[in-house]
């Protein structure tokens, strides 16, 4: 075995090829980031997600979602997020020229809801820079301060319980767009709060909660576990609540692929794993639940065929409809395309 290899590389990652599971089953990706500029997940623009999303499954349509990319560099700082709108646009009309490969089918942008009512002009201003696609906003909530993680958010305690934020999420619902965040398993509890006090916003719940296995929460895996299981199941009471089931190669996760001399194969992955996806399928059901690939992300751990035949595997004891709602219906009904 070659142990020189960089991980995340395409040379590391192809050193596990493996045979596509039911090549014809349609699928949504509903989170994927752009990176133009090479940050520490690298470079990914429209030819990096073709190559993963045209890699064997039948991606037919993706989702982005905000990565604070490509911002404005000027103007007034609640306006700089649109800059981000404006590029995914012109990609994803570029992405619409080829019909051999998956679309960018919608965007979820950001926005600070801590801006209460006032979030009504930023939320306009990407309806227009989208061109049609614009969806929905993603406001994260994640907070460590551990100094542990690979990717601690934006180092600031998490809004879900300030009145502001609360009244900046109930514009986004009347106004009709969704919310995606993304938070630690620290925060679950704050957000079924969130999730309980403004029941009209329809929201995502990112990567499971994100349950952490690095630094000071490495050893406490079960513990965690089980904690997260009880918060997973109150927050699917809320109706108004999906789970997108991914994510969780991330190297914060703490299962250690990033560091091996080859990436996990689907088997691997998926014993790994699979007691998270079942958890969250048993309580919020497969209609409220969508499998997402969180690239490039989580392609510093795992190849995107690879990670798609693992979750493939996963679904294979549900029925056809419930696979065909964690594949493609729930994401096409949550972001409309």
């Amino acid at each position: 075995m070659n142990t020189t290899l960089e991980p995340k590389s395409s040379a590391w990652l192809d050193q596990v090829q493996e045979e596509i599971i039911d090549p014809d089953r349609r699928i949504i990706d509903p989170h994927h980031h752009l990176w133009s500029e090479p940050l520490m997940f690298g470079r990914y623009e429209l030819e990096d997600l073709w190559a993963d999303t045209g890699s064997g499954h039948n991606i037919e349509k993706t989702v982005f979602i905000d990565c604070h990319a490509n911002y404005r560099v000027d103007g007034p700082g609640r306006m700089k997020p649109i800059g981000e709108t404006e590029y995914v646009a012109k990609v994803a009309a570029a992405s619409r020229d080829n019909p051999e490969q998956a679309t960018i089918a919608a965007i979820v942008s950001h926005a600070n809801l801590l801006l209460g009512d006032e979030v009504e002009e930023i939320l306009h201003a990407h309806e227009d820079a989208g061109q049609g696609l614009f969806r929905g906003i993603r406001h994260a909530g994640p907070y460590d301060d551990t100094g542990a993680l690979a990717n601690a958010g934006g180092g600031r305690p998490c809004p879900y319980q300030e009145v502001q934020f609360q009244q900046g999420l109930r514009r986004l619902a009347a106004m009709g767009y969704s919310y995606d965040t993304w938070h630690f398993h620290m925060q679950n509890a704050a957000f079924l709060a969130l999730a309980q006090a403004v029941p009209e916003a329809t929201m995502v719940l990112d990567h499971f909660g994100t349950p952490l296995g690095v630094g000071p929460y490495a050893d406490r895996r079960e513990e965690i576990f089980a904690q997260w299981c009880e918060d997973i199941a109150a927050i699917a009471q809320c109706p108004n609540v999906y789970a997108k089931l991914g994510g969780l190669a991330m190297i914060d996760n703490g299962f250690g692929w990033h560091a091996q001399s080859r990436p996990p194969t689907s088997d691997e992955f998926v014993a790994a794993q699979r007691r998270y996806y079942e958890h969250a399928i048993e309580c919020f059901g497969p209609q409220r639940c969508m499998f997402e690939s969180n690239f490039p992300v989580d392609r510093l751990s795992i190849a995107y065929p690879v990670l798609w035949n693992g979750l493939k595997k996963i679904a294979a004891q549900y029925s056809e409809n419930e696979q065909d709602a964690m594949f493609y219906g729930t994401a096409a009904q949550v972001y409309k395309v």
